[in-house]
């Protein structure tokens, strides 16, 4: 069911790569919401996915981009506002990528060129979209930027490897801009620490199978799904959440805080006897 959440709003949405990713059910309920917005991923990742299928969609032009370019950002935030006809009203970073994890190197093995590559990547590029999108003056006042993340960034999860510096630099970011993106134009910028999703980037973590089952039963309400975090993300897009900003925002079926729940228990039980 639609509520006109986003109508009249302009957007960007990066990262959606294929119908598993939480990028492509945010642009869903964007368009669903009455929002109109452009679809960017960097262009190695546009042949490996159907972006192509979800622009037609929903009905958005494609503006290829590497997030680790500032002048790949500066095009993207300029065509944007041009294609759109107006300012931007809301923006998705949904941008992660670690070499290290993806080649299975130890934490105490790191490549550190690897390191930086992935830092750049999955945080340092939330400041430049900021950055551009400021020196453009490119954002609407009370504008609001989503970030995605993941609880990593605050606990120690041993197969999660360098992301989790990388998470937890996103999120320092998206407090320090917040900050000063509120008292410039009252702009909003928050993450949302999703539960693990089966996503290409998610499933693609050695062991994530077995932690998916793990969050499961840690979880009362159980592990959120990419279309529950789409839902979560457009809700902040909204002017329903004018007054968000600086936070991170867990969006987990309530793992982050529960200590150890009945299932878990009553399994190791089960196991000792």
């Amino acid at each position: 069911m639609a509520y006109g959440l986003l109508k009249g709003k302009r957007g960007i949405i990066s990262g959606a790569l294929d119908e598993n990713s939480i990028a492509w059910q945010v642009a869903l309920k964007a368009k669903e919401e009455g929002a109109i917005f452009t679809l960017t991923n960097a262009p190695i990742a546009m042949r490996m996915g159907a972006i192509n299928n979800l622009a037609e969609q929903c009905d958005a032009q494609i503006i290829p981009a590497d997030a680790t370019s500032v002048e790949d950002i500066e095009n993207l935030f300029s065509k944007s506002t041009e294609i759109l006809g107006g300012k931007i009203d809301f923006v998705l970073h949904s941008i992660g990528m670690s070499l290290n994890v993806r080649k299975n190197k130890e934490y105490g093995d790191l490549n550190y060129e690897w390191m930086q590559k992935g830092l750049d990547i999955s945080a340092i590029s939330l400041h430049k979209f900021l950055q551009v999108a400021e020196k453009q003056d490119a954002l609407n006042e009370w504008a609001s930027v989503v970030a995605l993340s993941y609880i990593a960034a605050q606990r120690t999860y041993s197969f999660y490897g360098d992301m989790a510096e990388a998470k937890a630099m996103l999120e320092s970011i998206a407090r320090s801009y917040g900050y000063r993106y509120g008292k410039a134009k009252n702009v909003r910028v928050n993450t949302i620490s999703q539960s693990p999703t089966v996503t290409k980037a998610g499933s693609g973590i050695e062991g994530f199978d077995a932690f998916y089952e793990f969050a499961q039963k840690m979880s009362p309400l159980g592990n959120a799904k990419a279309e529950d975090c789409a839902n979560y993300a457009i809700s902040m897009f909204s002017d329903l959440t004018r007054y968000v900003t600086m936070q991170n925002l867990y969006h987990d079926g309530g793992y982050s805080a529960t200590g150890i729940s009945e299932d878990l228990v009553q399994m190791i039980q089960q196991q000792n006897q």
